[in-house]
């Protein structure tokens, strides 16, 4: 069994590093063209939290971002998208989007779900409702959000997880792919536009899962593949061994994309290896709680020390904000508890993202990627 494959091109790999797997490439998509490497801003229930489409438009410049299947399923409900024909319509993001499966909310609320190899029960964390997942229903439900790229239904297994378990569950995510791919294949889009179907990869932090999981994977000749169950609380080192055993079997004129991950940090070395998608809840949760990510080091804004540091927020300046706004204001909106400051600091930590993705991309095309994420990683990891 492959996917079905309807675009004639999905993705092209422009060109490697000379000196590692970096990648820079482009994906096509009925909503529009996405260069990598690329980060997707979260958009979990169909809005980036505390980012209006202005600033997604034209300070942050996301090219696509991405929805959750498990809320978006809950509220606002599959028959109100719809009505209205699909999640860029609802929400106004007329750029490509990504949906996740699901599986990872799943693995989250372990302590009101149960798993089958059927499928999934578990309860909302809205009102307690019970609720059935099976491949065939989250393909129908990913239909019907509208998503450019939609993710197979998989368990995610905790990063601790023994041998025997993870076993198991890429078994079981295995055997979920299969359908996956099957209800893909016997249904249409609904809104006219194609959409394309990521597999994920598993298996835990065992090489031999991954490689098994990998091969899966690949044989179904997917336009693009997800690389799951990483950072969920394994040791750094061995989510980027994992990558590179992945990435190794994958096929290399496909995309590829690490799910949930991560740190500016996270990025250079995952992109090092070859990875092209990156999502992550972190620059809009940290922002929100105070923490820049910036080009020359980490900032906790609540800190004292900024209290009479009047320069701007940012003086690399990758985002509007970070000329609109000084250190000591956002700190003292910080203190004040005012709503702006998550504001201003979600804002500036996209953009840093998304500039921080396009500047690796320059770089992997002047085969000058390794020496700059050398620098580069130095000086995002400081406390400053």
């Amino acid at each position: 069994m492959i996917i079905e494959r309807k675009n004639k091109r999905f993705f092209e790999l422009e060109h490697t590093d000379k000196s590692s797997s970096a990648r820079a490439g482009t994906i096509y998509t009925d909503h529009g063209v996405i260069e990598t490497p690329i980060f997707m801003p979260v958009g979990t229930v169909g809005s980036v939290k505390a980012v209006g489409l202005n600033y997604l438009f034209n300070d942050i410049k996301a090219q696509i971002i991405l929805g959750n299947t498990y809320h978006l399923y809950l509220r606002p409900g599959i028959e109100v998208l719809k009505k209205v024909g699909g999640l860029h319509k609802f929400n106004g993001f007329n750029r490509p989007m990504l949906t996740d499966s699901g599986g990872f909310q799943v693995f989250s609320l372990s302590g009101i779900r149960k798993l089958t190899e059927e499928g999934c029960e578990f309860r909302s964390h809205i009102d307690g409702s019970r609720h059935f997942f099976t491949p065939e229903r989250v393909i129908d439900i990913e239909r019907a959000i509208g998503a450019d790229i939609i993710m197979a239904f998989d368990e995610c297994p905790p990063g601790d997880a023994p041998y025997d378990y993870a076993k198991k569950s890429m078994d079981l995510t295995h055997n979920w792919l299969s359908r996956c791919v099957n209800q893909f294949n016997t249904t249409e889009p609904l809104y006219g536009y194609h959409q394309t179907l990521f597999p994920i990869v598993q298996g835990c932090c065992y090489k031999d899962l991954r490689q098994q999981s990998a091969h899966f994977a690949s044989e179904l000749q997917a336009e693009g593949y997800a690389i799951g169950g990483l950072a969920v609380g394994e040791p750094t080192e061995v989510m980027y061994e994992m990558i590179e055993v992945v990435n190794d079997i994958l096929p290399k004129d496909r995309s590829r994309y690490l799910m949930g991950v991560g740190t500016p940090a996270n990025l250079l070395e995952a992109i090092e290896r070859g990875v092209d998608m990156f999502d992550c809840v972190m620059p809009t949760r940290n922002g929100r709680n105070a923490m820049l990510f910036t080009a020359e080091g980490i900032v906790n804004l609540r800190n004292a020390k900024w209290e009479n540091d009047f320069s701007p927020l940012d003086p690399t300046g990758t985002s509007e904000v970070d000329h609109l706004y000084s250190k000591a204001y956002v700190h003292h909106l910080f203190k004040a508890k005012e709503l702006l400051a998550m504001e201003i600091a979600s804002i500036h930590n996209l953009a840093f993202y998304l500039w921080l993705v396009r500047e690796a991309r320059k770089q992997i095309l002047a085969d000058n990627y390794v020496a700059w994420k050398k620098d580069m990683l130095e000086r995002v990891t400081r406390r400053l």
